[in-house]
């Protein structure tokens, strides 16, 4: 892979950044840049907005992981805190996810809580040697089809296991862990189904829906919990609360203490570790690269994986489980105007101030109401639309797709994204052979060529490169995974000064679905800064896949040639200042 452009080569008279550098939290940045009044007011108001979204989302998803609501509430107040605080991202919230709940409830049933804080802490050294090791750069080179199945998958394993508490089911014995069990025990405890809490669901998730729909500023998730538990409250319902099932929540944090250690129990509990080592880095850093996206902000990767490190280590000490970067909060804590890091740790002690005034209430909050906040959260984190997008793109990303996506549901987390990523790299050699034999004129290295006699070349054009408004940027080789992570954070920061941007496809004969992706980003940034975004040279193929991804006017325009772009561009340029005059005269 090989990005070219006629500006001076990347990399040349730049300093090396130091350790401290490289590893310095963003909150460092954020005070030398210049911190008043007025960012801590902003930062007071998100952090206050995401805590009220945060409260019944941590007690939910800590319910579903097999442990009490108060560890779910640990996790965020000391997991979350120490994210924000020593992280590479501005804008990351960190906390329990629903993404972890599969993983967290089968490491409870085979290893107990103990045997879960004591993964959780060792997955944190995991994540802190992985981010000094700067391995945070590898993990972005997962193809986009299998984050996109695994997340899918996810997605309908957590609605799986609501479906008890959902309808107010009662079972015979132990609900099974496997979807198939699961549902053909749940059907034969239909008949037990309590109509109050089925009411209550139905009730919260249309509430839900609707504030989303009407009032999106406004907490609709901490308002239908809390219409939820007035409703069982006033009229003694008959459901089961988080009262009745666990006395309540905790008024206090307790005091850290070291887990239960054993060489014999961190050999048993080391598998879980390895896999919220592995979920947690992919999750923190899809959730900073949706902020970035959000913001035109660049997070450390590294960095945030030492953050992540030391959140799950101090949030096992306090008895919290798993804690990662939560997509959905962070992308809370943006639109409510954060500034900085210190919205994500006021929204930690926001929490523990609700944890300490309002523990007695949440006696009265309903499982079924909880169940239907994290049906919501399920429903809007399976990717419906990009999924479809996959399948109907190529076979070989289908084939990725459905199998990360199947693996996850029937099998394991960590083998769906294994076999998911094994996959997509040997369909990459296929389309690789394929493109060999089929693109006659467009090899996938270019050979050294003379610079005499090549009818390819033309001479240097220094104004092309000196322009102040436009920037043209040469990609060639294959597009692919392995490639694209670097290459859109490249095409994602360069632009920003320029009124119009071309980059250049002539030389790429193939571009898979992550690269597609990354370029998606990169037309979304330019639209919201206002850049022209054009795209030149792209064979069918390549347009075709752009096209499928949503990268289509007027995101972007595509042009046969740069010539031809930056003719567009001039004209473009011509008329407004035609206008401009016409205005001022």
């Amino acid at each position: 892979m090989d990005i070219r452009t006629p500006v001076s080569r990347p990399g040349v008279g730049e300093r090396h950044p130091s350790f401290a550098e490289l590893y310095s939290p963003k909150l460092l940045t954020v005070l030398r840049e210049g911190y008043g009044l007025a960012d801590l007011r902003a930062d007071t108001i998100s952090g206050l907005t995401v805590a009220i979204v945060a409260l019944p989302l941590s007690m939910a998803i800590a319910i579903a992981s097999g442990v009490p609501p108060g560890r779910g509430l640990y996790t965020a107040v000391i997991g979350g805190f120490l994210v924000s605080l020593l992280g590479g991202s501005r804008f990351q919230i960190g906390g329990p996810a629903g993404a972890f709940i599969v993983l967290v409830a089968l490491c409870v049933d085979r290893q107990g809580v103990d045997g879960l804080i004591l993964a959780t802490m060792l997955s944190g050294v995991m994540l802190v040697i992985a981010g000094y090791l700067r391995l945070g750069t590898y993990i972005k080179f997962i193809p986009y089809p299998v984050t996109v199945g695994f997340t899918a998958g996810i997605a309908v394993i957590i609605f799986a296991s609501q479906l008890k508490d959902l309808f107010g089911i009662t079972l015979a014995g132990k609900e099974p862990g496997e979807l198939i069990p699961k549902l053909v025990a749940l059907a034969h405890g239909a008949p037990t189904a309590n109509v109050a809490a089925v009411l209550l669901a139905a009730a919260s998730i249309l509430i839900i829906v609707t504030f989303k729909r009407l009032r999106p500023t406004w907490p609709g998730i901490l308002i239908a919990v809390a219409i939820a538990a007035l409703l069982t409250w006033a009229f003694n319902l008959p459901v089961e609360t988080i009262g009745t099932r666990f006395g309540g929540i905790p008024r206090e944090l307790p005091f850290p203490a070291l887990p239960a250690f054993s060489l014999a129990k961190v050999q048993a509990v080391f598998p879980d570790a390895i896999a919220f080592a592995l979920l947690g880095s992919i999750e923190s850093l899809l959730s900073a690269v949706v902020a970035d996206g959000m913001t035109g902000r660049r997070h450390r990767s590294n960095c945030e994986l030492v953050a992540q490190g030391f959140a799950n280590i101090g949030s096992a000490l306090f008895g919290g489980i798993c804690v990662t970067g939560t997509i959905a909060r962070t992308a809370t804590n943006v639109r409510a105007g954060a500034r900085g890091p210190v919205s994500g740790m006021l929204h930690s002690m926001f929490l523990l101030l609700f944890m300490l005034v309002a523990a007695p209430l949440a006696s009265f909050i309903p499982l079924s109401a909880l169940a239907a906040v994290l049906v919501v959260v399920a429903w809007n984190m399976a990717e419906k639309h990009e999924f479809m997008t996959l399948i109907r793109a190529s076979w070989g990303d289908a084939v990725v797709l459905l199998a990360t996506f199947l693996l996850t549901i029937f099998r394991d987390l960590t083998e769906g994204i294994l076999v998911g990523f094994a996959l997509g790299a040997v369909i990459f050699i296929h389309r690789m052979a394929q493109m060999t034999a089929v693109e006659d004129g467009a090899p996938l290295v270019s050979e050294d060529r003379s610079d005499f006699g090549d009818p390819a070349r033309v001479p240097y054009d220094a104004r092309l490169s000196a322009d102040k408004d436009v920037l043209v940027y040469r990609i060639t080789g294959a597009f692919f995974f392995g490639a694209a992570a670097a290459v859109g954070s490249v095409l994602d920061s360069i632009a920003e000064r320029r009124k119009a941007f071309v980059v250049d496809l002539s030389a790429v004969p193939f571009l898979d679905s992550t690269a597609a992706n990354a370029m998606g980003r990169v037309a979304a940034k330019a639209k919201r800064q206002h850049i022209r975004l054009f795209i030149t040279g792209a064979s069918p193929m390549v347009r075709r896949e752009l096209l499928t991804h949503g990268v289509r006017p007027p995101l972007v325009r595509y042009r046969e040639t740069i010539e031809r772009a930056i003719a567009d561009i001039k004209s473009h340029a011509s008329s407004e200042l035609a206008v401009d005059a016409l205005e001022t005269s």
